[in-house]
C-alpha cells in the first residue's frame, strides 16, 4: 500500500470505489464507497485486510455526517456543512466518446430534470467555476455538482445518456 498517510484508490467491479490509508500509528483504514452513497469503514488490527477490528455499514446521509465532521470547514462558521441541509457535493466524469462533448451545458438540462446544480468544471489543469449555461462541455470533463442524493443519481443518469 504504501507509506504512511498515503491514500490508495481501487476500482470495484461493479461501480464503487476502495479507499486505503495507513495512518500515522500504522493502522490500516479502508472505506469501500458505492455508487448509492453508502459506504463501509474498516479499521484493521495487522496487515492484513482479513484481520478487522472494526467495520462500520453506513448509508449515504450517514457517510455525508461523518465526512462533514471530519472536514476542517467546522472551524470556519461561515461555510455549510452539506449533511445538515440534505445536500450532496460529487465528481461526474463526462466520458471521453460522450455524445454531450462539444455541445453546451444549457442543452443537458441537468438542473431543469434533476434540481441539480453544476458549480465547477474541471478540465485538465484548470477549474472553471459556475459554468453558465452557455459553456461548451468536452469529453474527459469533471462536473462538479451539488444537489440531493436522488438529484445527483440522475445527473449521472443525464450525462450517461446515449444522445441527448
Amino acid at each position: 500500500m504504501g507509506g504512511v498517510g498515503r491514500v490508495g484508490r481501487t476500482p470495484l467491479a461493479g461501480g464503487g470505489v476502495r479507499y486505503e490509508l495507513v495512518t500515522r500509528e500504522r493502522r490500516r483504514v479502508s472505506v469501500v464507497a458505492r455508487p448509492d452513497g453508502s459506504r463501509t469503514l474498516s479499521v484493521y488490527r495487522g496487515e492484513h485486510c482479513d484481520d478487522t477490528a472494526v467495520s462500520l455499514e453506513l448509508d449515504g446521509d450517514e457517510a455525508a455526517a461523518v465526512v462533514d465532521a471530519l472536514l476542517p470547514s467546522h472551524h470556519s462558521p461561515s461555510l455549510l456543512p452539506t449533511a445538515e441541509l440534505g445536500l450532496v457535493a460529487e465528481r461526474i466524469e463526462l466520458p471521453s466518446a460522450s455524445p454531450w462533448d462539444g455541445r453546451v451545458l444549457g442543452d443537458t438540462r441537468i438542473r431543469t430534470e434533476t434540481g441539480v446544480s453544476v458549480v465547477a468544471v474541471l478540465r485538465r489543469a484548470e477549474a472553471i467555476p459556475s459554468p453558465g449555461p452557455g459553456f461548451r462541455l468536452a469529453g474527459g470533463d469533471i462536473l462538479i455538482v451539488i444537489g440531493t442524493r436522488e438529484g445527483v443519481g440522475g445527473a449521472v443518469s443525464v450525462l450517461g445518456r446515449t444522445g441527448p
